[in-house]
């Protein structure tokens, strides 16, 4: 990986990622993907815990991107539900780096015509392309972060609040500063009329990485006392707090990162309202051009 540009680093991660879908059936979610990749390409946890200076995980971002060009280029579905899926093409096709990087140039070409068209005048180069696409998908995202980061702890513990009661937790409630394990909350998750769950939250509003240790003290004061555990943050988990969190012979604890809880945000409507817009299909009017 040493001798790419830090700008195109993700197209690393195309054929991986074909590959990481084949091995998970055709599917899998985010978390899921990024994980097998790791396992499959041998990420270091150092790698796997850098972030960006945004507070983000960097190799998450970067499968992400992968993602992004593997969907336009019609390998993976575009899927709203948060799975990620190959396509009939997908599934039969394998890419070399340099392939990838073939596919990556083609779209940033593409993108820097469709700049064109809106009479912006940039600089055409790789980075530029991956700019434009990351500044249309994260200028609400990282908004969003920001104002969440700065909320005062009470006030993230409502978010959190609403965000479970809204996930269809019901009996919710805050215990605030109570130094009680760390334990902020507990509410009940109702499966169907004969079967709920206890479950006992954790919110932590800061822009660092949650570590083991975070997770082991707050398995230790739930123990005996709730069937689930549900770490919130801002910021990420480290590679560790990821494997101590799924550890087994251990209660597993759900670990809701700041994508995760963006993610939450979007698919409830909470404090992001969606908008429509439309591209042009420049594929559409191509046989409409022919004379």
């Amino acid at each position: 990986m040493g001798g790419h540009s830090e700008g195109a680093q993700f197209v690393n991660w195309f054929g991986p990622l074909l590959d990481a879908l084949r091995h998970l059936g055709g599917s899998g979610t985010p978390d899921e993907v990024t994980e097998q990749i790791a396992v499959a390409q041998s990420v270091s946890d150092d790698v796997q815990n850098e972030l960006t200076s945004s507070g983000q995980p960097r190799f998450k971002n970067q499968v992400a991107w992968a993602r992004f060009y593997l969907t336009k280029e019609g390998l993976l579905g575009s899927s709203k539900r948060g799975v990620w899926n190959l396509t009939e093409r997908g599934r039969a096709t394998t890419l070399t780096y340099e392939q990838a990087h073939k596919i990556f140039r083609r779209w940033v070409a593409i993108f820097q015509d469709q700049r064109r068209a809106k009479a912006v005048n940039t600089t055409a180069t790789e980075e530029s392309g991956i700019e434009d696409a990351e500044a249309l998908m994260t200028d609400f995202r990282t908004a969003a972060l920001e104002i969440m980061r700065n909320l005062p702890p009470a006030g993230f513990e409502r978010l959190s609040q609403r965000l479970l009661r809204e996930a269809g937790f019901t009996h919710v409630e805050v215990t605030g500063q109570s130094n009680d394990g760390g334990i902020d909350g507990h509410g009940i998750l109702q499966v169907n009329p004969l079967v709920s769950f206890k479950v006992l939250f954790q919110c932590k509003r800061y822009a660092n990485s949650v570590t083991p240790s975070i997770v082991r003290d707050f398995r230790g004061a739930m123990s005996g006392r709730a069937d689930k555990g549900i770490i919130i943050t801002t910021g990420t988990f480290t590679a560790e707090a990821r494997r101590e969190a799924n550890r087994d012979g251990a209660p597993p604890i759900e670990l809701v990162d700041s994508e995760k809880l963006i993610d939450m945000l979007e698919h409830l409507e909470l404090g992001l309202r969606p908008v429509t817009t439309y591209e042009i299909d420049e594929a559409f009017f191509a046989e409409f051009t022919a004379r």
